[in-house]
């Protein structure tokens, strides 16, 4: 039986008091896919802790396990699967029976419920959705599942946060970069803004130290040159470096 997240962390920084959206139906009616609470705290505490999340997409299955496991060897500790790669919730369920308790593994591309179910029941440890789905976030919150849905403007980064989202992801990449994070995050300190577009090799520490609570690589990340040329050795040498550059930066305090 896998373990839950919580398993990998034997002690963990006091729990932020996360505004989660209250259960609106009965717990009979949620009590499918339902986590608990601790469960949900030591996601976070992962997100917190390690603060970059490697984001595949891959055209073919094939590529798919080959590219992850790179970024894993390269130093990644939090890894996204997308629906939009072929055969994507066994990739997602491989990687959760091999790597459980070392690397925690979320599933993306989510757009509705069903999605979500069935990514839970792959053995996703946190949901992305690539937009504000509203009844997604409600139904992660309900259940204690951390869900980042996608927001592009303050706006949505604030209701994402009111229906239950515990993070945010910033997608697509805005004008300003990391400068866009910081004054954002400065106005609403209680988001957890997570930019997963417009971050690359480079730049990873700037968002993290203007802002941003943990980032999301994709395609700096999984060059698709080495995945065309099934070069592993570069997205290992390219998921290093990432991985470096926040390590400098050091773990987000939770308050």
């Amino acid at each position: 039986m896998i373990r839950t997240v919580a398993s990998r962390l034997a002690s963990r920084a006091p729990a932020v008091t996360s505004r989660v959206a209250p259960l609106s139906t009965s717990v009979q009616e949620t009590s499918d896919r339902m986590h608990s609470r601790d469960n949900y705290e030591a996601v976070l505490d992962t997100f917190a802790q390690h603060r970059t999340c490697a984001v595949l997409r891959t055209a073919t299955s094939d590529a798919c396990p080959k590219a992850m496991t790179a970024a894993i060897e390269g130093g990644f500790q939090i890894v996204e699967f997308t629906l939009t790669t072929p055969d994507c919730l066994q990739h997602l369920s491989n990687f959760r029976t091999k790597y459980d308790g070392n690397v925690m593994v979320g599933c993306g591309t989510i757009t509705c419920v069903e999605d979500a179910e069935n990514a839970i029941d792959a053995g996703s440890e946190f949901i992305i959705t690539p937009v504000l789905v509203p009844e997604v976030v409600t139904w992660c919150a309900e259940r204690n599942i951390v869900c980042v849905p996608g927001c592009q403007t303050p706006s949505e980064l604030f209701n994402a946060y009111k229906l239950g989202a515990p993070i945010q992801k910033l997608f697509p990449g805005v004008a300003g970069g990391p400068n866009w994070v910081k004054a954002v995050s400065s106005a609403m300190p209680f988001l957890k803004i997570n930019p997963t577009s417009g971050v690359d090799l480079d730049n990873v520490g700037d968002f993290l130290r203007n802002g941003a609570a943990s980032v999301g690589l994709v395609a700096p990340l999984f060059d698709p040159v080495a995945i065309a040329n099934e070069d592993w050795e570069q997205i290992r040498k390219n998921a290093e470096k990432v991985t470096n550059n926040a390590k400098e930066v050091g773990p987000l305090k939770r308050k």
